[in-house]
């Protein structure tokens, strides 16, 4: 008998953390050194703003493809298979990064990692929803989102010294193989597959029944194609669509603290490891900051930490261009990471709460499509409004408006979604049934 629970699946679930830490660490090690030094050690020239964004823009459109595949993939052969070939991906990853006589190459390697992302962050987080009851999967999406994060803004801020001990390539050669190689030795021997737990999760919902239902999207097919869950994610259910153009436009932030704030800051004087230190509080008060705020959420509800989180992240980032100064700038860097920690694995869970857990994971890969393809979408707008302004300070307008108005949507077309705070109508809430 397979038990749902975080005690009482607690290794498993520990080696899944582990794994999404490690998923950070790789995509941490191209976010702060690669944008910082484009000029010097990789050709970009001064100014090139579109081509500084080609390598994000690559990323977010390959990572969204591959979460589409790797939710549909993994309820086919596993999620433990999945994971796997995403880490033999990303093996070429650091020795291209280290052999790049040019730009290019950036680009290249990272569409590989964009693949490695996709595949391995996908499956570290239904792995987990598999195997965690429903009232946890805000505190299930928390953690898992703590310790990628964690993991990216540590990542950045080790191979920013990395860099400048041993020197950009080297460094990130010897950081970036370690942590791929950890990561495959840890699959191979320890990583158990969790798709059992979702059969007999949905074996389970047909015979049962729940306390609270959740609010299904209504008239799908018993066994939907991929075609019905996609529609249904993308256009059909105005809620789920209001949480998939959520996630598509907070990429717009990560887009910007990736590639624009690091050119920012050193453009400003700051040295590699003060920026590395200045971004990271980003990504430390994001991923710290999820140990509470996915757990509030089981609490209080989606709705409102997910607005709210929009708002007080697109404040944050406004907040960068409004006055100067490393207290400043970490300042605001920490209250842009603190909305998305209220926001980022609340809207993760909204969309685990109002999909079945028969097609749970294409729906939380499709969901994780169209969000990181606002890598690739973010990235452009972000380059377009640099290269037409000539001033980086427009790059911020952009992205603060953009999660604004985003919010402003998730008001007017989403609902609260977790069961026991917004039931289903039973048989019995409808009256007597004709």
């Amino acid at each position: 008998m397979l038990s749902l629970g975080i005690r009482e699946n607690l290794t498993q679930f520990v080696h899944q953390l582990i794994q999404v830490l490690l998923v950070g660490f790789a995509l941490g090690m191209m976010r702060t050194v690669v944008p910082a030094l484009a000029e010097s050690e990789f050709g970009v020239a001064r100014g090139s703003f579109l081509l500084l964004t080609a390598f994000v823009v690559a990323f977010g459109v390959v990572k969204a493809v591959m979460n589409f595949v790797a939710g549909r993939l993994s309820e086919r052969i596993g999620r433990k298979q999945v994971l796997l070939w995403g880490w033999l991906i990303a093996l070429p990853v650091p020795v291209m990064i280290w052999a790049a006589p040019n730009w290019g190459w950036i680009v290249a390697a990272t569409v590989l990692l964009g693949v490695n992302q996709g595949l391995c962050w996908s499956m570290t987080q239904t792995a987990k929803l598999d195997i965690t009851r429903a009232d946890q999967r805000g505190l299930t999406m928390g953690l898992n989102e703590f310790s990628g994060y964690v993991g990216v803004a540590l990542a950045g801020v080790v191979t920013a010294y990395a860099a400048e001990a041993m020197g950009a390539r080297l460094g990130l050669l010897v950081f970036g193989m370690a942590v791929v190689v950890a990561a495959l030795v840890l699959t191979v021997f320890w990583v158990r597959d969790t798709l059992p737990w979702a059969r007999a999760e949905t074996a389970a919902h047909k015979t049962a029944t729940p306390k609270f239902a959740p609010r299904y999207p209504q008239g799908m097919s018993e066994r939907p194609a991929t075609a019905e869950i996609f529609a249904v994610m993308s256009w059909r259910d105005r809620r789920l669509v209001a949480l998939s153009q959520a996630g598509l436009v907070e990429k717009f932030v990560d887009a910007l603290f990736w590639v624009i704030f690091p050119v920012f800051l050193v453009g400003r004087g700051a040295s590699l490891t003060e920026m590395g230190w200045i971004v990271g509080t980003y990504g430390f008060v994001w991923g710290g900051s999820q140990l509470f705020t996915g757990r509030l959420s089981d609490h209080v509800g989606r709705f409102w930490p997910n607005v709210l989180g929009m708002w007080i992240c697109g404040a944050g980032v406004l907040m960068v261009v409004l006055s100067d100064g490393s207290f400043w700038w970490a300042l605001s860097a920490g209250i842009a990471g603190f909305g998305m920690a209220l926001l980022y694995p609340n809207l993760g869970a909204a969309v685990a709460d109002i999909t079945p857990p028969a097609w749970r994971g294409s729906a939380i890969g499709i969901y994780r499509f169209w969000r990181d393809l606002g890598y690739g979408i973010g990235a452009v707008g972000l380059g377009l409004v640099a290269h037409v302004t000539g001033a980086l300070e427009a790059a911020f307008w952009f992205v603060a408006l953009s999660m604004f108005a985003s919010g402003g949507i998730l008001v007017y077309w989403g609902e609260e979604t977790h069961p026991r705070l917004n039931p289903a109508p039973t048989r019995v809430d409808m009256g007597p049934v004709p």
